[in-house]
């Protein structure tokens, strides 16, 4: 499993950003107490402002509302720049975290979002508007997020490209 540390904008940047949020999941657990059951909450969103910044966040609490609130607070800390090629991506790409692995894959103007539920969200907060994607291993809403996140994360544009390899166009 390849961890990569995304390049995380600056916090004065966030603040200035029109950044709407989304909530992928909320999952429920229990202790088991003297008394009977004791529920926690946790929850993960997503943050973006549709024109190529996104983050995830995740957070825990007693109550629905606070896992929430946590998780978005926790979701703006962590935006990525992401890169865009007018309404799609600039070129095919697969990121993996975990035992999940998603590929995202460019797509014609009029395609649409082609993906599932968790991946959906991710790359429309982003600002995508036409891609397929096929997802790999575990379907879990978390690693599948995270997985999105990072094939975001590995997309170059062509002027990127060309300055790493020292070319011109």
């Amino acid at each position: 499993m390849v961890k990569r540390k995304f390049e995380v904008l600056p916090l004065q940047e966030a603040a200035e950003l029109q950044l709407e949020d989304d909530v992928v999941a909320i999952n429920r657990s229990a202790t088991v107490v003297k008394g009977g059951r004791r529920f926690s909450f946790s929850a993960l969103t997503i943050v973006g402002n549709r024109q190529g910044v996104v983050g995830i966040g995740y957070g825990k609490a007693k109550q629905v509302q606070g896992a929430v609130e946590k998780s978005v607070k926790d979701g703006r800390k962590n935006l990525v720049q992401v890169v865009l090629e007018g309404d799609t991506i600039p070129h095919l790409v697969t990121g993996r975290y975990g035992a999940s692995e998603v590929r995202l894959i460019p797509a014609s103007a009029g395609t649409g979002i082609i993906a599932g539920s968790s991946v959906r969200k991710v790359v429309e907060l982003s600002g995508v508007k036409n891609i397929l994607t096929k997802s790999y291993g575990s379907n879990n809403p978390i690693n599948l997020v995270k997985a999105t996140l990072d094939g975001l994360a590995q997309l170059r544009s062509k002027k990127d490209t060309a300055e790493l390899r020292g070319v011109e166009l």
